[in-house]
C-alpha cells in the first residue's frame, strides 16, 4: 500500500525497524543491565536502585517465582500496585521467570479484581498490602495459589523505609485489615529467591509477555494477548522514532502514569531502558503539589503524560518556577491533547507538547508526532516504523487521503488476540492483520492523522478508558433505577466525565445513594459524575437505548 506519511519523516529515521534484534523483553532488560550496570535505573521517594541492583533483585524474586510448587513456563502473575520501585522489580523477575505479567490497577473493586483474575487464571500474585483487603474478598474464587505482599515504603532506604511504612499503616491509617493465610511478603520472598538457584528461560517472540487488560464492548474487561514480539517490536519502533533526541547513559524520564497504564509501560519503563536512561517515579501524581516538590529535585529531560496531568502541573503553584532547561521532549497521550494546554506548556517549559496515538492492543504506539516539531499541530501524528495505517469505510473499503473512516493498523506491534475471547477477537482484527481501532480518523496531504470521532462509545476519563455498558450493569443493579444509559461529557479536569441519564421507578432515590452504590462495584474515576433523572430515555424501535441521542440532547 502506499505510505504518503514517510515523505514527512524526519531525517534519518528509518521506514522499518529489526523485530529479530531481541527475541524477548527478559532480553532487552538483561543486555541493559549489563551495559549499565553502574547507572541509575529507577528512583521513588529517595531512593534510588542501579542497573546491577535491579538485576541481582530480579534474579532473587525469579528465583522464588519458580519455586512456588506447580508454576510453569506461561503461567499468569498479576502485579497489583502503583508507581513504586517494587513494581519494576516484580515486572523484570516475572518476564526473566519465563512468566506472563498481568497489570492489574490497584484500585479494582473487589468486582473488577475478581474478573480479571478468574479470566487470566494468574496463579500468584504481587500486591501492595493497601489493596489486601480487596484481595481477600474474591480470592477464594480465584486460581490464586500464592499472595506476596509489600509494603509502600519496603525498598526504600532505612530508616525512611520504616517511617514511611509506619505512618501510611498507622497514622494515615492507608492500609484496612486483612487476613490472607500462606501470603508471604515481597522482602521474604527476596530472601528466599537469594538462598535458590535461578534458571534462566529461553522466551521467544511467540511466548506471552503481557496479559493487558481493556475495557469491553460487554461491560467486562478483555485481556490483550501482548507478546514480546510485540513489545519488542514497539520498543524498537519507540527507540527509531526518538534515536535523534535522546542521548545514551544521560536522560531522566518522569513516569507519572502507573506502570500498569500501557503507555507508562512501554514508552517510560520498557522503551527507555535500552539507552540507559532513569526512570523516575511518581507514587501519586495527584498529589500535585508533592509532585511538583519531587519535580525540584531533578534536573528532567522528558516527561510524559495526559492531558490532563500537564494541565494540572500548569495550574499547581511552583510548578513554573521549576528548572527546565533539560526538557527536550514532553509527549502527551491516552486521550486527546488540548491545544491550549499545549500552548500554555510550552510557554512555561520552553518545549513542546507533542501528541502521539496508540492502543492497549497495538503495545501501544502507532503514531507520533515528528520530534523536531516546534509547535502544536493538532494531529496525532505520523505511523511510526512498520507500522501501516488506513482510513476505512465501514464496508472495509480503503479511503483516500482527505476522507473520513475509521481508522485501521498493521504492524508488529498489534496483539495476537484477545485472552480466550474468539468472537471478540474476530470483530477487530481481520485475516490480512488489521485491527479496527474504533476511532473515526482522516489523512491530510502530508500523511498526518487527526481524530475526527470515536466509533465506539467508550469515555476517556484522564487517559482510562470507561465503557459505558459496565457503568450501566451497575447503576442498574442500584434499587430504584428502571432504566440507564451512560455517556460522556466535557470536563475540564478529567477531559471527560462520566454522566447517567436514569429513569427511577422509586422517586425517592437520590443521587447520592446512586453515586455510593456504584463506589462499591467501579473505580473511582468510572463513577458517575453526574446524574440526570429523567421521564424516559431516547431509544431505536427494539428498545436499544440512544446514547448519540443523549449526547445531542
Amino acid at each position: 500500500m502506499d505510505k504518503p506519511w514517510l515523505k514527512s519523516y524526519p531525517e534519518g529515521v528509518a521506514e522499518k525497524i529489526d523485530v529479530d534484534a531481541y527475541q524477548s523483553v527478559a532480553e532487552v532488560f538483561e543486555q541493559a543491565v549489563e551495559k549499565y550496570s553502574e547507572l541509575p535505573s529507577f528512583y521513588n521517594m529517595g531512593t534510588t536502585l542501579s542497573y546491577a541492583e535491579m538485576g541481582q533483585l530480579t534474579t532473587q524474586l525469579a528465583a522464588y517465582l519458580q519455586s512456588i510448587p506447580g508454576m510453569e513456563k506461561g503461567d499468569r502473575v498479576a502485579v497489583m500496585m502503583p508507581n513504586l520501585l517494587q513494581n519494576p522489580i516484580a515486572i523484570f523477575a516475572i518476564l526473566r521467570a519465563g512468566f506472563t505479567v498481568v497489570n492489574t490497577n490497584p484500585l479494582y473493586t473487589a468486582r473488577e479484581l475478581k474478573h480479571q483474575l478468574q479470566d487470566s487464571g494468574a496463579k500468584a500474585i504481587i500486591v501492595v498490602d493497601n489493596f489486601c483487603h480487596t484481595l481477600q474478598e474474591v480470592i477464594q474464587d480465584t486460581d490464586i495459589q500464592q499472595v506476596i505482599t509489600t509494603q509502600l515504603g519496603d525498598m526504600l532506604k532505612f530508616p525512611k523505609s520504616v517511617i514511611v511504612n509506619l505512618v501510611v499503616k498507622y497514622i494515615k491509617k492507608m492500609v484496612p485489615g486483612y487476613s490472607l493465610p500462606g501470603s508471604i511478603t515481597f522482602k521474604q520472598a527476596l530472601a528466599e529467591g537469594a538462598s535458590k538457584t535461578f534458571t534462566p528461560v529461553q522466551s521467544t517472540h511467540d511466548d506471552i509477555a503481557f496479559l493487558q487488560y481493556t475495557g469491553g464492548t460487554t461491560g467486562l474487561a478483555k485481556g490483550a494477548v501482548l507478546t514480546n514480539r510485540n513489545m519488542v517490536a514497539n520498543m524498537q519502533q519507540a527507540s527509531e522514532w526518538i534515536a535523534d533526541t535522546v542521548e545514551e547513559r544521560k536522560e531522566i524520564i518522569i513516569t507519572a502514569l502507573p506502570l500498569y497504564h500501557i503507555f507508562s509501560l512501554t514508552a517510560n519503563c520498557l522503551t527507555f531502558m535500552k539507552v540507559g536512561a532513569l526512570n523516575f517515579l511518581i507514587t501519586n501524581p495527584r498529589d500535585l503539589p508533592n509532585f511538583v516538590k519531587e519535580l525540584s529535585t531533578v534536573k528532567f529531560s522528558i516527561v510524559t503524560g495526559v492531558n490532563t496531568l500537564f494541565n494540572g502541573l500548569l495550574n499547581t503553584p511552583g510548578f513554573k518556577e521549576l528548572d527546565f532547561s533539560a526538557l527536550k521532549l514532553t509527549l502527551g497521550g491516552g486521550m486527546a491533547v488540548q491545544e491550549s494546554v499545549a500552548e500554555r506548556w510550552r510557554r512555561v517549559t520552553g518545549a513542546p507538547l507533542l501528541e502521539a496515538y496508540g492502543l492497549t492492543e497495538t503495545s501501544p504506539a502507532v503514531c507520533i508526532n515528528p520530534l523536531n516539531l516546534k509547535d502544536f499541530n493538532g494531529s496525532i501524528g505520523l505511523p511510526i516504523p512498520s507500522t501501516e495505517v488506513s482510513i476505512r469505510t465501514e464496508d472495509g473499503e480503503f479511503l483516500p487521503q482527505g476522507e473520513v473512516g475509521e481508522l485501521c493498523v498493521r504492524g508488529p506491534q498489534v496483539m495476537r488476540e484477545y485472552w480466550n475471547k474468539p468472537e471478540e477477537t474476530a470483530f477487530v482484527l481481520d485475516e490480512k492483520g488489521w485491527l479496527k481501532t474504533g476511532d473515526i480518523a482522516v489523512m491530510d496531504q502530508d500523511g498526518f492523522f487527526r481524530i475526527v470521532d470515536r466509533k465506539k462509545d467508550m469515555i476517556l476519563v484522564s487517559g482510562f478508558n470507561v465503557f459505558p455498558n459496565e457503568v450501566e450493569s451497575v447503576v442498574a443493579s442500584c434499587p430504584g433505577v428502571l432504566e440507564v444509559g451512560v455517556i460522556g461529557v466535557d470536563d475540564e479536569k478529567s477531559g471527560e466525565a462520566v454522566k447517567a441519564v436514569i429513569v427511577r421507578n422509586d422517586n425517592s432515590l437520590t443521587e447520592e445513594e446512586i453515586i455510593e452504590h456504584c463506589r462499591k462495584g467501579l473505580t473511582s474515576y468510572k463513577v458517575p459524575k453526574i446524574i440526570e433523572f429523567r421521564s424516559e430515555l431516547p431509544k431505536t424501535n427494539v428498545g436499544k437505548i440512544l446514547r448519540r441521542e443523549l449526547r445531542d440532547q
